[in-house]
Parts: structure tokens; C-alpha cells; sequence
């Protein structure tokens, strides 16, 4: 007698508009076969349907491969300043979904994210969304209805299939192009900026916040007529021993920039966006306004004595700004322990290798969430770069800070970083956030 095949799993319900944010989440999670499938014509489909018209509003949509988080904070927190009603969307969260949807500084409500999901829900009809896509929309909803005058928006990956993309940007804003999510993006800075560069809208501004753009980002500007805001031709930072200056003499502005613990790259670049979208808006306000930014994750100070910092970075671009900037601070006879933890697609021996002379004492640590790497592999991973022959191991991060924290002097300087993972754990455990 021949074996039946096992039954199809049922499909997954919709919790309906009584159903908890965490009932959701496991059902935008359940419904689509993979976590990642770029491509616009799905999440573009459901946009029409829940717009009959283009979203009211300003739209700036940021692109990158590091400094996206950075700048949407920096630029919200100056148009807020400057009186505006604001909107953010960025991914991923640390903590909590409402993170990522924010309307004036405040997370939106639980309540508020579930109608926003039942209104795509009921939009999508058979079209199947992933869970980044079903959120995107169920953002822009919730923007919309708030009727926010500024939307800020990061683009979750790439740029131009990301489901981000699908609204008009009225500037775009591109942090920088380097090697990240190699699987979708490929391995080549020129096919990445090609990707970041399908943010741009023909006739419509831009921001390029590095010194050297690959040449197709340069070819989709000159191709779209774009008005290009570059750093290091259009607008410039003179950074000296203790301070830095932006200067923009195309808009006749200049300012010395607070110091802050995220890349002065993004922060130029959201000045420069406020003083393009918010011509008269004062030095004075924007300093304000900068004083008050608070990114969690970001080269964060979670402790002192020792001092114990926290970051997200979590490829060879972002651990260059690490090393310089623990490089700035690390004083004569002051030791560094870095506490890596990473995610399976990440190239965590270009990571390694580019803090390696920064770092005196390495701790590997396995993360347990979808995609993370145990430190057994962690450890084949970079076991043979030179000079991290013997790293401390340890099956957490929580338990890798134990160690670090019973080694290190008063002193010391601990760094955790690899992941928003990472970053979240570090913060469990010191915080109970």
C-alpha cells in the first residue's frame, strides 16, 4: 500500500483587528516563503490599492549601506525643530517593532500598527508580501492617516527594488556605498551603487554624503538631470583636532557640528538636507536640534569604568568608522576588548581585519537568532587572522560581557558590536531594556 503524502500545513489566519502586535508579527512572518524577495511589483500593487493618489507630504528617502539610521534621526529631529509635523520608518528594531515607526519622536501605539496591518491585509487580497514589505505599507499608512508633512524613510536593502521605493522621493539621500548583503547585492561597489542609486527621481535633488561615488551612481544623476549635493565638490568638512565645520558654499551656510557619537558623514548630510528643504531655519535651531538626537546602538555609551560601548555596525565599512573612532579615543596604556558576535552572511574576517590594531582582546560569541553563527563557527571564521589567535569564547554575548567585564580594569575600554543582535542582548543585559 503506497504512503499518502502528508496533508498541505494549513495556511495561516489573520488575527483580525483584535489580534495582539505579536499575533501579527508571527503571521507576517508565516505568509510569504522567503524573508527576502526583492522586487516591486507585488508591494507596488497593494501601494495603489491603499493609495489612489500619491501620499501627501515632502518624502526623503534615505539609501546606504551604513549611516542610514544616523541620518534619518539627525534630519528628523531638525525638521521637528524647524516646526515640522514628522514621520519616521527605519529597520530593523532592537527592542520592539514600534521602533520603527515613529510620528514626532513617539513610537507609534500597538493599536496603531495593527489597524495600519489590517488595512494592508485587507488590501493584499492573494498577493503574498513579506514580512518587510507588509510592514512598509502598514508605515505608510500610518503616516498617512497621521498626516505627517515630512516623511523620512529608510530604505531596508539595496534601493531600488526595495519596497521603500515604491513612493517618489522628493530628496534623496545616499549615505555610502559599500560591500554588504553580497547574496542580493552583489560583491562589486559598482553594481551595489547602481542598486542605492535607484532611489533617485529624475529632476528631483539629491545628496551623495562620501568622497568618492561609484561612477553609476554618477551615471544615473547625470541621466536623470539630478541635482547632485556631494560631498567633498558641493558641500565640504574641515575636521580638525576638536571640531568640525560643514561648509556648503553653494547655499551660502556653514556649521560647526556638536560632537556626537555617530558618523559626522550623516550628520553633514542631514544638515545639508534640513538647510535645502528648510531654508530658514537658524545655526542656532539646528544646534538644538543635534544636541537632542539619540540613536540607541550607535557607538552608544551603555557604562563607565569601564566604559562599555554598543554598535550595530556590522560589516568592513562600519568597523572602519569603529576603529577610527575608538582610535580617537583610546589613550596611552588604555586597553580595547572587543565582544563580536555576527549574523551568517556577514564578512566577518573583513570585520575582524579592520579593527584588529585597535583591538587588544577579542571575545567571540554565538547568537541564537535566525541566521546567527555560533561561536564555534565564529571562531573557524577568523581563527587565522593574525594577531586574535586565542579570542575568549563564549555561547552569548551576555555571557562574553561576564568575562569581559571580570578581565577588564576600571579603565579598560569594552566594545560590543556585530549586529543589531548583538546590540540588543548587550543591552538585555546591562539595561534590561
Amino acid at each position: 500500500m503506497s504512503k499518502q503524502p502528508d496533508p498541505a500545513p494549513p495556511r495561516p489566519v489573520a488575527p483580525g483587528a483584535g489580534g495582539s502586535l505579536e499575533s501579527w508579527l508571527s503571521y507576517l512572518e508565516a505568509i510569504h516563503p522567503s524573508e527576502i524577495d526583492l522586487g516591486l511589483d507585488r508591494v507596488l500593487t497593494v501601494f495603489r490599492r491603499l493609495f489612489r493618489r500619491p501620499p501627501k507630504g515632502r518624502i526623503v528617502t534615505v539609501a546606504g549601506t551604513n549611516g542610514k539610521g544616523s541620518t534619518v534621526a539627525c534630519l528628523a529631529q531638525i525638521l521637528r525643530q524647524a516646526g515640522r509635523h514628522v514621520g519616521t520608518y527605519t529597520s530593523p528594531h532592537l527592542h520592539r517593532y514600534n521602533e520603527r515607526i515613529t510620528i514626532d519622536g513617539q513610537q507609534l501605539t500597538d493599536d496603531a500598527i495593527v489597524a495600519a496591518f489590517e488595512r494592508v491585509e485587507q488590501a493584499r487580497g492573494a498577493i503574498s508580501l513579506t514580512y518587510f514589505e507588509f510592514g512598509t505599507l502598514a508605515a505608510f499608512v500610518a503616516l498617512a492617516d497621521a498626516g505627517v508633512e515630512d516623511w523620512v524613510l529608510e530604505i531596508g536593502l539595496g534601493g531600488r527594488l526595495d519596497a521603500v521605493n515604491v513612493v517618489d522621493a522628493d530628496l534623496a539621500i545616499i549615505t555610502s556605498v559599500g560591500i554588504d548583503h553580497v547574496d542580493f547585492l552583489g560583491d562589486d561597489r559598482e553594481v551595489i551603487g547602481f542598486e542605492k542609486a535607484g532611489i533617485l527621481r529624475a529632476g528631483r535633488p539629491a545628496i551623495y554624503a562620501e568622497m568618492s561615488p561609484p561612477r553609476s551612481v554618477l551615471q544615473q544623476v547625470a541621466a536623470q538631470g539630478v541635482q547632485l549635493m556631494r560631498l567633498g565638490t558641493d558641500y565640504h568638512l574641515d575636521c580638525g583636532p576638536d571640531s568640525t565645520v560643514l561648509r556648503c558654499p553653494s547655499l551660502d551656510r556653514s556649521l560647526a557640528l556638536p560632537s556626537l557619537s555617530l558618523p559626522r558623514q550623516s550628520v553633514a548630510a542631514a544638515v545639508v538636507a534640513a538647510w535645502m528643504l528648510e531654508p530658514g531655519l537658524g545655526d542656532g535651531a539646528i544646534e538644538n536640534a543635534l544636541g537632542r538626537v539619540h540613536l540607541p546602538g550607535r557607538f552608544e555609551r551603555l557604562s563607565q569604568a569601564p566604559d562599555i560601548y554598543v554598535d550595530v555596525g556590522h560589516n568592513p565599512h562600519a568597523a572602519a568608522w569603529l576603529a577610527e573612532r575608538l582610535g580617537q579615543l583610546k589613550q596611552p596604556g588604555q586597553r580595547v576588548r572587543g565582544i563580536y558576535a555576527c549574523l551568517a552572511d556577514k564578512d566577518s574576517l573583513g570585520v575582524i581585519q579592520a579593527l584588529r590594531d585597535v583591538v587588544d582582546y577579542w571575545y567571540l560569541a554565538g547568537l541564537t537568532c535566525p541566521r546567527g553563527v555560533s561561536v564555534a563557527e565564529l571562531q573557524a571564521r577568523i581563527g587565522g587572522v593574525e594577531g586574535i589567535e586565542s579570542p575568549a569564547l563564549a555561547i552569548s554575548v551576555g555571557e562574553a560581557l561576564q568575562l569581559a567585564i571580570a578581565e577588564a580594569d576600571e579603565a579598560d575600554v569594552i566594545l560590543v558590536f556585530g549586529s543589531f543582535f548583538t546590540v540588543a542582548e548587550a543591552r538585555q543585559a546591562l539595561l534590561g531594556a
